[in-house]
């Protein structure tokens, strides 16, 4: 009795030891998370919040703090109103902005029958019925403006009663509108379409309102893509991120200029894609932040309106390193303020020397949570592709690596289809988590992906099922060939276009994976088509309509690169996710694949989140989340 209790006490220490030396699921969401706020108006001081998870409560906690932008100690303050500026107020203080929700159309059917008031239906006559996660019930965000000394106690509503949306919907914020430095003018971003042409059009125009008269002129008009974040400088210049092409969501992002009348495209030249902005404080750069070789650098670009040199104007990297910047907050002197992460540390706050790039930390709320982990090893590598290109791939090992040992490994599929996979760190897709349950991660920045030039970027549009997949082959085929590789116990895992590239690898793979995971995956290109709510997204990526059979592009989209004409070819374990508000690849897609893999007799399991969208972001629908996904590769893998 006494050998089972030093036993079982033995486990519970070994236990003990591994949750406190590796990574956790909950030890994730014990993490604090840092938002930064800005800079007081002197540029002394940095104001970010700090929020923290009570999981199991179901609370969370969040405190805002000051310290010197120079480094030192932290304050927690409570009310920062009179040392930060206020972008919703006018360089005057005499005017403000505020955000309402106005109803402008009647959809509800108690609405529509005042009458049936416990009624619960709704009624549509044209698209935008619905988008992300949420049903248009014929609400609209607007802009109202509020005068001191006027009798408009409500505000002005500035878009008149207009059926659009700005913010824009649905992640709009404060970047999408803005005052001219006199104050007597605001800009704002806004799709003003309807309808069909709405869920077909990306193009989003910056509109400037005119305090004194009233009347609104569109700055952007003739420009078809996406034009967004419009901010002036001291001088007046007005810069703003644009793309060229109407429903193409990841054109080049590029920044323009108006000033004098006359528009500058001043990023035209370079072979890369914007992220945000800030001007320099002096208005002669602009500071930026993009994607590069598989990471995120800060970069910063000439302007000067009153310079007569006509060249394209000179584009600096100012940072350099195995890390992301995630954000500008605002210079300070002769540096620029950022939140940065990589793959073993969450978002913390750095100074950067504007000169010579060189980062120092001034926020470390973490440190105590990773100074008591071993920390994963990520490692570039350069994959040679089956067009004999070189493919940037991210490899990350297991804390405890040993190379005489011999791992599971899972190649990791990036959503977007065209975000950048670089070093990011996610609460969800998180390699130090995955890593320290003993798998190698081999994530590739397959075709599609920024930050290895325009062409690279946009070779995955129309080729969903084509090079792109070969690519994840050659990266799953590179890595194994090393010794510490198990060839035997291989997976892949994604998301949205990761997880349809999971449900088409699982037809073509040949053998190579023992499991796969596909989380709110696309497996159905017809019935996606059918029922997602951005449909200039499908028309751009699949060239057009299913039953366009005269047009070629649209027709192989759909007979080749269909995930669901390869169900018969499924011959391994997988697991499917799906959250229920996804509107963007909506719940038929998870279900139709669940039912397939079923109905072929495959081992499968099906995770459904009823009240999650397109991510998970319920915290203890996370912990699950986090388990099951564990557990799925423990059993398979």
């Amino acid at each position: 009795m006494k050998s089972k209790l030093l036993l079982i006490a033995a486990l519970a220490f070994v236990t003990q030891s591994f949750a406190q030396n590796m990574m956790t699921p909950e030890l994730l969401w014990k993490l604090k998370r840092i938002s930064p706020v800005g800079l007081t108006d002197d540029a002394k001081n940095l104001i970010y919040s700090v929020t923290e998870y009570q999981v199991e409560a179901g609370k969370k906690e969040t405190k805002t703090y000051m310290m010197p932008v120079g480094g030192g100690d932290a304050v927690e303050i409570k009310d920062f109103s009179k040392i930060l500026t206020d972008k919703s107020i006018s360089a005057d203080k005499t005017k403000k902005i505020e955000v309402k929700q106005v109803q402008l159309e009647n959809i509800l059917g108690k609405d529509l029958y005042p009458k049936m008031k416990e009624s619960n239906v709704y009624i549509y006559n044209d698209l935008d019925y619905r988008h992300w996660d949420t049903w248009n019930e014929g609400k609209y965000n607007h802009l109202f403006l509020t005068v001191n000394g006027t009798d408009e106690v409500d505000g002005i509503d500035i878009m008149k009663g207009e059926p659009y949306y700005s913010p824009q919907m649905p992640f709009g914020g404060d970047e999408d509108f803005c005052w001219n430095n006199e104050g007597t003018k605001i800009l704002y971003v806004s799709k003003k379409l309807k309808g069909k042409e709405y869920a077909l059009s990306t193009n989003t125009d910056i509109y400037e309102y005119d305090v004194k008269t009233g009347s609104t002129v569109n700055l952007t008009e003739g420009m078809p893509g996406y034009d967004t974040n419009p901010a002036y400088s001291k001088d007046g210049a007005l810069a703003f991120l644009s793309m060229a092409r109407d429903g193409y969501e990841a054109d080049k992002n590029d920044i323009v200029v108006l000033f004098n009348g006359i528009k500058t495209n001043i990023t035209s030249h370079w072979d890369g894609t914007v992220g945000s902005f800030k001007w320099s404080n002096d208005g002669k750069k602009i500071y930026f932040n993009a994607a590069v070789g598989g990471t995120v650098q800060l970069f910063e670009v000439d302007f000067d309106p009153n310079s007569k040199n006509k060249a394209m104007p000179k584009i600096r990297q100012i940072t350099d390193g195995q890390f992301d910047v995630t954000g500008l907050v605002g210079q300070a002197g002769n540096n620029m303020i950022i939140s940065r992460t990589d793959m073993n540390h969450a978002v913390e706050l750095y100074s950067v020397n504007l000169k010579n790039g060189e980062l120092k930390q001034l926020t470390n709320v973490n440190k105590d949570i990773y100074g008591s982990i071993q920390l994963s090893k990520v490692e570039k590598r350069i994959v040679k592709t089956t067009d004999n290109k070189d493919m940037v791939a991210w490899v990350i090992y297991p804390p405890d690596f040993d190379p005489n040992k011999k791992y599971p490994t899972l190649l990791y599929c990036q959503g977007g289809p065209q975000s950048a996979l670089s070093q990011f760190y996610s609460f969800r897709w998180n390699f130090q988590l995955m890593a320290a349950h003993g798998y190698i991660i081999i994530a590739p920045n397959r075709r599609g992906m920024p930050g290895h030039g325009v062409e690279w970027n946009e070779a995955i549009s129309k080729d969903w099922g084509g090079q792109v997949m070969k690519d994840y082959l050659s990266a799953i085929d590179d890595i194994a060939k090393e010794s510490y590789v198990d060839k035997d116990r291989l997976g892949a895992v994604g998301a949205s276009y990761g997880g349809y590239s999971v449900f088409y690898l699982a037809g073509i793979h040949n053998k190579r994976f023992k499991t796969f995971i596909a989380h709110d995956g696309v497996f159905d290109l017809k019935s996606m088509y059918g029922t997602t709510e951005e449909l200039w997204f499908t028309n751009w990526d699949a060239g057009g309509a299913y039953w366009e059979k005269d047009n070629p592009v649209a027709m192989k989209t759909y007979n080749e690169f269909d995930p669901s004409n390869l169900v018969n070819k499924w011959d391994t374990p997988i697991m499917i996710i799906q959250g229920g508000k996804d509107y963007r690849v909506p719940i038929g897609q998870g279900l139709e694949a669940f039912q397939a893999a079923q109905l072929h007799g495959i081992k499968c399991r099906l995770l459904y989140f009823p009240d999650e969208n397109h991510w998970v972001l319920n915290p203890q629908n996370s912990i699950i989340w986090h388990t099951e996904f564990y557990k799925w590769l423990k059993e398979t893998l």
